[in-house]
Parts: C-alpha cells; structure tokens; sequence
C-alpha cells in the first residue's frame, strides 16, 4: 500500500555527513546531561514510601493527585488497584524525614479532603529494591542489544548488524538525554518506553535493508549510494504510514493517557521520531561508510565449465 509514489530517487546519502555530523553533536549532549544532571529515578529505583488507601465510594484519583502535588510530590504515581476504591500512592521520601511521618502528614492532607479515607498499608521501599529494578534493567537492555546484533548479523551481514545497532543505541542515549535535560521522571514505565523504541527502530532499519539488498539484485549497474537513496526512497510511503498511525495511537496516550501513561508515551514519541531519522541517516549512511557491497549480499554466480574439465 502507498500513498504516492516518488519517480526521481533522492539523494539522501548526499548529505548523510551533514546530518551524521547533526547527529553526533546531538549524541554528545545527551550524554552531556547525562553524566552532568543525571536522571531523576522514580520510587522504583530510588526507594520511597507506599500508601495503599481505602474509600468507602469510587475514588476521585484526580483530586488525590491535585492534593499530593499540593504537597510537593509532582510527579508521583497516584492510581487505583483492585477495586475502584482503592488507591495506591507512590512518594519519594525527602531527606530528614521518616517514612512514617511523611504518610502521616499525607494521610492528614487527604483526611481534611474526604473523612471517609482509610489508610490500609504504609511501608518504606527500600533502596535494595531499587537497586535490583535498575540491574535487571540493565540486563534486559544489554540482552535486547546483543540479539539484535546476532540477528542482524545471520539475517543480512556483520557490517549491517553495526550500523544498525549504532543507529539504536543512538536513539536509546537521545531519549535518556531528553529525560536528563528536562529532569522528568524516569520510572519503570518509561524503560519499557525505551525497550519498545529499540524494536522499533531495528523494525524500519530492516525494512530499508531488505529493499537495499532486492535492489542490489534488480539494479546490477547502479552504485552503493544509488542502491541505498532508491531503497530509503522507495520506502517512504510505507513509512509515512505506520510511523504516522504509531504516531497518533501514542500521541492519544500522551495528551489523554493521564500521568501513569505520560512517561511511557513520551519516549515512545521522542524514540519514533529519532528512530525514523536514524534508520535513514545513521544506519543506512554507516553502512554505506563501512564498505557494504553487492558481495557481502548476493553470492556470485560461478560460471559453468563448458569444458566438462576435459583438458587440451
């Protein structure tokens, strides 16, 4: 399926140093932040308090959230469990203060809103807790990494295995920047974020691969930058496409998702925008830098002896 369909091959491979060159600088100043402001980790990795609380009616979360901010706690997690009666609230524990008084202090706030809360369960996560997420995170990252890199490696060739995973962990390290920039909440949710990105990216850096290599069959006298600005142009269409309907789907969960969703959403919409721009410009353009050619693809034809090996 297409919507149109371009006649003239552009020539993206053209300017690919100029955008590479864009894309380092942008590199460098999400690892920049990283190291300077770092990421402002959610309960979940840092440890904190949870509040588990019981109404005697569905609960209103938005005016819970609205009176927990009140209190200082911007970005914590306040959302229902079980039954819509019960709440969950999530809170960093400030430095100076005890687990106990800071729920004591939230119980009182919410108690003056509605004199029918009750408060189930109080308890402090602990930092090993938080320490053991971002391990494990870590680990499901570098897994993720180390199978796309065989997969790409069996599936195509080792040269388009590097541009590719290059190309991710690009977008992987520009999502964190955005995150340390801004200092947004990094939780759970907003790893899973990056995780979904990292397929996603590899889904369109495929797409073109696979059109380089069927043309690399079909153009036989075409150069490698020819073969690469027909591939990327020949599918824009399909990109313009499912990028556009990914697109619109998480946007819907970043304006209309509430704050449990918000995180999520927001990686999702920086990792597809980048990872569009990746796949054309830093995998296709790294490949192409790397030496890739019609051999590394497509075997050569031996040609048939004629002669049936008799000799003269």
């Amino acid at each position: 399926m297409e919507l149109f369909r371009i006649k003239k091959d552009i020539p993206f491979m053209r300017n690919a140093l100029i955008f590479n060159v864009i894309s380092a600088l942008t590199f460098v100043a999400a690892v920049f932040f990283l190291f300077h402001k770092g990421l402002n980790y959610s309960i979940e990795f840092t440890g904190g308090t949870l509040m588990e609380l019981s109404y005697s009616q569905t609960a209103n979360v938005e005016d819970i959230r609205k009176t927990v901010v009140g209190l200082g706690y911007n970005d914590s997690p306040v959302q229902t469990f079980g039954k819509p009666t019960d709440v969950v609230i999530r809170l960093p524990l400030p430095k100076g203060m005890t687990a106990s008084q800071q729920s004591d202090k939230v119980f009182a706030a919410l108690k003056a809103q509605n004199q029918e809360v009750k408060l189930q369960r109080s308890e402090l996560v602990g930092a090993q807790v938080g320490d053991e997420l971002f391990h494990d995170g870590l680990r499901a990252l570098g897994m993720v990494i180390i199978g796309v890199v065989i997969y790409l490696a069996i599936r195509f060739e080792w040269k388009f295995a590097v541009a590719a995973i290059i190309a991710n962990l690009h977008d992987v390290v520009i999502i964190l920047g955005f995150f340390a920039f801004f200092q947004w909440e990094f939780s759970l949710s907003v790893l899973a974020g990056v995780l979904a990105v990292l397929g996603y990216s590899v889904n369109e850096s495929v797409v073109i691969f696979d059109r380089i290599r069927e043309n690399f069959r079909k153009q036989r006298k075409a150069s490698v930058t020819e073969i690469i600005d027909s591939a990327i142009t020949s599918t824009i269409s399909r990109t313009i496409i499912t990028h556009g309907c990914t697109q619109m789907m998480v946007l819907s969960m970043l304006l209309i998702g509430g704050p449990t969703l918000h995180g999520f959403a927001t990686a999702l919409t920086i990792g597809i925008l980048f990872g569009i721009y990746s796949s054309v410009f830093v995998a296709a353009a790294i490949a192409m830098w790397l030496g890739v050619k019609r051999e590394d693809l497509i075997k050569p034809i031996k040609e048939k002896d004629t002669t049936d090996g008799a000799v003269v």
